[in-house]
């Protein structure tokens, strides 16, 4: 009895930490992907997230708004480490829904130190 007890307790514990570890891997942008990942999605938003009177293309504005459907991944996007060292200026890069003229942006949604406009 006493070996089944220890086995149903070693059980439950590895069934416990893969439940917390499948929570957490599914992180700011959904299961399966990673704020890096991501980030290579706004590649044509280069030039406008590193100067805010570059225009913003097409093409920027539809991978954003895609981005955008998910406020939190968004941010993490942006922050994201692919973001700095492609020279995203992350004060910068928050105008980018704004200067799409996106009507459904999610307007004061603190992403890190900055805030969306």
């Amino acid at each position: 009895m006493e070996g089944l007890m220890k086995m149903l307790c070693l059980v439950g514990f590895v069934v416990l930490v893969a439940g917390i570890h499948s929570v957490e891997s599914a992180g700011e942008c959904g299961r399966g992907t990673t704020p890096d990942m991501e980030a290579f999605k706004l590649a044509p938003c280069a030039s406008a997230a590193q100067d805010e009177n570059a225009s913003v293309s097409q093409t920027c504005c539809a991978q954003t708004k895609k981005l955008g459907q998910n406020p939190s991944c968004l941010c993490a996007v942006l922050l994201s480490n692919v973001a700095k060292m492609s020279g995203v200026n992350p004060q910068i890069a928050v105008t980018i829904p704004k200067r799409c003229n996106f009507a459904n942006r999610p307007v004061g949604y603190k992403c890190g130190p900055y805030t969306l406009p």
